[in-house]
C-alpha cells in the first residue's frame, strides 16, 4: 500500500485528515523503509486507526491481575458496570467464547482484544438477556395483546402506481409482522387479485401471497390464522342457518373508499356498495370489519367478534382527548389502526400515543424505513420476536384509571432516572457513496418515548469533517414516570 493508496483508503473508510498527518501515520508503519506497507505494517496501521483509548481506561479500570483482566475481574465489571446479576461461571464461558488468544484462555484472562470482542457482540448489548426469548403469558385474550402489524403489506413503494410483490409479504413476516394485510379483487379468468384497490398500483395473483405466507409465517400460526374483513351478514345468523340476513353487497370503507371518496365532490359522495363472495365473507369470524360511531354505542353494541378500523387522524384524535375511555375500549374489542390516504408515498405516523390508548394494531408501512418502523421494531424485539406483547396489567384492568397525558397515582407510576453515556463512535458507513470526497459527520442523538411527560430528547456535537469520531464522552440523564 502506497502513501497515495493510504489517503484514498483513509477517505473510503470516511476519515478525513490532512496530507502532513497521513505522512505520518504511513512514516511510523513503514518500518522498512520500502516506501509501501506490507504484511505486518499494514496490521500496525490497522491498529492505530482503530485505536480507542477510551476502551483502554475502561479495561485498565478492571484488569488488576498484573494488567490482564481475569475471570473475577471481569465478573466485577459486568456487575458493577453492566448490573448483571451473573455468576463467575458466566464470566468464564465470556472469555471462552471471545478471547483469542489460546494462553489467555487457557489461563482464564480476558486480553483487551477479547475484551472489545465481547463489547461490540450482542452480549454486550444493553438489551436484557431475559426478554430474549418467549417470557410473557401467552394464553391472555387476544386484544390484551400489542400486535405487530403492516398497512397494506403487498405494496413495495408508493400507495398509488408502485409494485405489488410477495416479496413484501416475506420482508414483512421475516419482521416478526403477524397482522398483514390482503386486498381482494376479482381478477382475469376468475382468480383474485391483490391490489390497492382505485390505483395505478401493480395487481399480485392472491394464490401466490397465500404461498409466501404458508412458507414464511411462523410455524407456531398454522391452523391459527384469523382473518379481518367485511361479513355479508351477522355470525350468529351463521350459526343458527338463518339465511334471511344474507346480501351479496356490503358497505365500502377504509383507506380504498377513502382515498376514492377525495377524488369526489363533496355532494357526489354516497355510501358505496362493493360485491362480496360468499367464500370469502365466511373466513371472517373474530374479526368482522364494523364501523365506530362512539364508545357508548361500541360498549352496547359491538358484538366479541367484531373490530374497528380508525384512520390516523381520528384514532391520534380519540388517543388525545379520550385516552382513558379508548384504553377501556380496547380492554375487551380490537382496534385497528392505519395511515392517513393523503400518506401516498407511503410515511408513516407515531404510533407510540395508539399504543399508550391500549390500540392493539397499528399498522405501519413497512416498506418505509425511519423513526416510526424503528419504533415498531424495538417494541417488538422482546419476547422471542413473536410479535405480541403483552400490554401492561393496568392496561387490562376493568379498574384502571390511568390516563398517558394526566399521571395519576397508580401502578403505571414508576419514577426512575435513566442515565446514558456515550462513549464513542467508530466505522460508520458513508451516506453519500457516489461523491468520493463526502466525509460523514457523526452524531448522536437519544430520544425516549412513552408518555407525553417522559418524552425527551438529547444528542452529542459532531467536529465538522471529521469521520473517524473522536473519543468523546457524553453523560445524559432522562428522568421517567410511566415504568411502561
Amino acid at each position: 500500500m502506497s502513501l497515495k493508496e493510504l489517503k484514498h483508503f483513509l477517505r473510503q473508510i470516511n476519515v478525513e485528515v490532512d496530507d502532513s498527518y497521513a505522512e505520518m501515520l504511513f512514516k511510523k508503519c513503514d518500518t522498512s523503509n520500502s516506501g509501501t506497507l506490507e504484511g505486518s505494517e499494514i496490521k500496525h496501521f490497522y491498529d492505530l486507526l482503530t485505536y480507542r483509548e477510551e476502551i483502554d481506561v475502561i479495561y485498565k479500570k478492571y484488569a488488576t491481575s498484573n494488567g490482564q483482566m481475569s475471570s473475577a475481574d471481569l465478573l466485577n465489571f459486568l456487575q458493577i458496570e453492566q448490573r448483571e446479576p451473573v455468576s463467575l461461571d458466566y464470566a468464564q464461558k465470556l472469555i471462552m467464547k471471545y478471547e483469542m488468544d489460546e494462553t489467555a484462555k487457557q489461563n482464564k484472562y480476558m486480553s483487551k482484544d477479547g475484551f472489545l470482542m465481547y463489547l461490540n457482540h450482542e452480549d454486550g448489548s444493553i438489551f436484557n438477556p431475559a426478554h430474549k426469548p418467549i417470557y410473557q403469558d401467552m394464553r391472555q385474550p387476544l386484544n390484551h395483546y400489542f400486535i405487530s402489524s403492516s398497512h397494506n403489506t403487498y405494496l413495495m413503494e408508493d400507495q398509488l402506481k408502485g409494485p405489488s410483490s410477495t416479496e413484501a409479504y416475506i420482508k414483512a413476516l421475516m419482521k416478526s409482522c403477524r397482522c398483514v394485510e390482503l386486498d381482494c379483487w376479482d381478477g382475469p379468468n376468475g382468480e383474485p387479485v391483490i391490489y390497492h384497490g382505485h390505483t395505478l398500483t401493480s395487481k399480485v395473483l392472491f394464490r401466490d401471497v397465500i404461498k409466501a405466507i404458508k412458507e414464511y409465517a411462523f410455524k407456531e400460526l398454522k391452523g391459527h390464522f384469523l382473518i379481518k374483513g367485511k361479513r355479508l351478514n351477522k355470525l350468529d345468523a351463521a350459526f343458527n342457518n338463518n339465511t334471511t340476513e344474507d346480501v351479496d353487497s356490503v358497505s365500502e370503507e377504509d383507506e380504498a373508499a377513502e382515498l376514492k371518496e377525495a377524488e369526489q365532490k363533496p355532494k357526489e359522495k354516497t355510501a358505496k356498495k362493493i360485491k362480496l363472495a360468499k367464500e370469502l365473507s365466511d373466513l371472517v369470524i373474530y374479526c368482522k370489519s364494523v364501523h365506530f360511531s362512539t364508545f357508548e354505542h361500541s360498549r352496547d353494541n359491538q358484538a366479541f367478534y367484531e373490530m374497528a378500523s380508525y384512520k390516523e387522524s381520528k384514532a391520534m384524535n380519540l388517543a388525545e382527548n379520550s385516552a382513558t375511555a379508548f384504553i377501556h375500549h380496547n380492554m375487551d374489542k380490537l382496534s385497528r389502526i392505519y395511515p392517513a390516504g393523503s400518506r401516498t408515498d407511503s410515511s408513516n405516523y407515531n404510533p407510540v400515543p395508539l399504543w399508550n390508548a391500549g390500540c392493539q394494531i397499528v399498522a405501519l408501512n413497512f416498506q418505509t424505513p425511519g423513526k416510526e418502523m424503528d419504533l415498531n421494531q424495538a417494541r417488538f424485539l422482546p419476547n422471542g420476536k413473536c410479535g405480541y406483547i403483552l400490554k401492561p396489567e393496568f392496561m387490562r384492568d376493568p379498574a384502571s384509571q390511568f390516563d398517558p397525558k394526566c399521571l395519576t397515582v397508580g401502578p403505571w407510576l414508576q419514577k426512575k432516572t435513566f442515565h446514558v453515556m456515550i462513549i464513542s463512535a467508530q466505522q460508520l458507513p458513508k451516506i453519500n457513496k457516489d461523491k468520493q470526497s463526502s466525509i460523514v459527520d457523526p452524531q448522536v442523538r437519544v430520544e425516549i418515548y412513552g408518555v407525553p411527560a417522559d418524552n425527551a430528547s438529547k444528542q452529542t456535537h459532531h467536529i465538522d469533517n471529521n469521520g473517524k469520531c473522536q473519543q468523546c464522552i457524553y453523560t445524559y440523564a432522562f428522568y421517567q414516570s410511566a415504568g411502561h
